[in-house]
């Protein structure tokens, strides 16, 4: 299974942003014999194709020989991940430092993001329809940047506030240039207003072509810079960025790539700002999977809304997400029976949701004996599990919003910790775990 972990870490650092992992996994889609949907007129039992929404969001379908209002089985992620968003307006000079003004995206903890090596990457849409790409931090040679702290000599206001509260949203502001403090010799220069500004603007229409009211119409994300990386002396971990969910969304596209559908519809999506509600276009909240449903069912028969319905009623779903793995460090915040264990395989949460369940899907117990029972046939190793303790907080998926149509839902997904860290650990076995049992699920007939 190593060169199974080699793939794993090249797509987590190809695929370090939303659009990233959507051209990678389309990219791999075409070299399986996948097609966009948009060049297919007619479907048959064995075809493979795909639909993608805004470059963000992507599903997978391998027609099988069923009816498909008999129902699919469906894998669910999200590649979306906590990092910073560069505002719209962002660039601002401030005493000789120029600094990228950021928005900070799903739940952080803000500090663990100060005087860390940070990489920029996105996309810049500029007004002719051309589209310009950003990737700066991640090879050797490039620049990095990062947001500044305070030095413990003058940090004693600080250390007094709360961890939620001594770094500010608005001070998640990143150093990108910087200038030095003009002599009296050069009066030219100390008359000019932000000349480091104007500078770094010069060489970015430079490098780029870009100009700063460009940057309105710009997606950019700062994420960790550097590359995944195994963890421990024994190899056994893995340390890399956005491992939730991207370690489930990985796997679930792997498998659905090395399963052949047999007698249902194998389906495979993955979508995004599931950190922040699964809402907008892309995200599981909108209309994207039903609609991509609905092309698929209009290429196989006479489509009718009574068709799509039933498929939908009629399906199997895992919801690949992930969940905490138990901290012994922190062993007061689990309920150690019901935790799940680096190395344990892949982690079945019946429920997710905040204290009283709130905001859960709670699984069928017909659909979990079902899948213990193919999951026994086939040797893969898994655990059940729940978040955390009661009362200590909680978490949500992608199920929920699943659950809605009536189909069998569960979250099935790899333990993580350290989970929304800007570096999180998972164990090399679950990752080999997570891509057996979804192909297992994929046979469910």
């Amino acid at each position: 299974m190593s060169s199974l972990i080699d793939e794993y870490k090249s797509f987590l650092n190809e695929g370090k942003t939303e659009r990233e992992c959507v051209h990678v996994i389309e990219a791999e889609a075409l070299k399986n014999g996948y097609k966009n949907i948009c060049d297919t007129e007619k479907l048959s039992p064995g075809d493979k194709v795909y639909v993608s929404k805004f470059g963000k969001a992507i599903a997978l379908f391998e027609i099988g020989t069923s009816k498909i209002e008999n129902g699919m089985n469906i894998l669910g992620a999200h590649i979306d991940s906590p990092r910073l968003d560069v505002k719209q307006n962002p660039v601002y000079e401030k005493d000789f430092i120029v600094y990228m003004n950021t928005h900070y995206y799903g739940g952080i903890k803000k500090y663990q993001w100060l005087t860390m090596p940070l990489a920029i990457h996105g996309v810049v849409c500029k007004k002719n329809g051309s589209v310009v790409n950003i990737c700066v931090g991640e090879k050797s040679d490039d620049p990095v940047f990062c947001i500044s702290d305070i030095l413990p000599h003058l940090a004693q206001k600080q250390m007094k506030e709360t961890a939620a509260d001594f770094i500010p949203g608005e001070n998640l502001d990143v150093i990108v240039a910087s200038d030095c403090p003009s002599c009296e010799s050069d009066k030219e220069k100390s008359k000019e207003k932000n000349p480091a500004k104007k500078a770094l603007l010069a060489l970015l229409k430079e490098t780029y072509g870009i100009e700063e009211k460009d940057l309105s119409s710009a997606e950019l994300e700062v994420v960790p810079a550097g590359s995944a990386r195994d963890l421990g002396f024994d190899r056994s971990l893995v340390l890399g960025y956005g491992q939730d969910d991207r370690s489930c969304a990985f796997t679930s596209v792997k498998a659905m790539f090395e399963t052949r559908a047999s007698v249902r519809t194998n389906c495979c999506v993955c979508v995004d700002k599931e950190e922040i509600g699964s809402v907008g276009a892309t995200g599981m909240g909108s209309h994207f999977f039903e609609n991509a449903v609905a092309e698929v069912i209009a290429r196989l028969e006479n489509y009718s809304d009574l068709t799509l319905r039933r498929c939908l009623n009629s399906s199997s779903m895992l919801s690949s997400d992930v969940n905490s793995a138990f901290d012994p460090l922190n062993a007061d915040l689990y309920d150690r029976e019901n935790a799940s264990f680096l190395g344990g395989g892949i982690v079945f949460n019946k429920y997710t949701g905040a204290r009283g369940k709130s905001g859960a899907s709670d699984a069928s117990p017909e659909f979990i004996a079902r899948l213990r029972n193919v999951l026994d046939r086939d040797g893969v190793k898994y655990q059940m599990a729940e978040l955390g303790k009661v009362d200590q907080g909680g978490g949500g998926t992608i199920a929920y919003l699943a659950a809605k149509y009536g189909m069998y839902v569960l979250d099935a997904g790899v333990a993580v910790l350290s989970m929304h860290a800007p570096w999180e650990i998972t164990s090399r076995s679950d990752i080999e775990q997570a891509f057996a049992a979804y192909r297992s699920f994929l046979t469910l007939e």
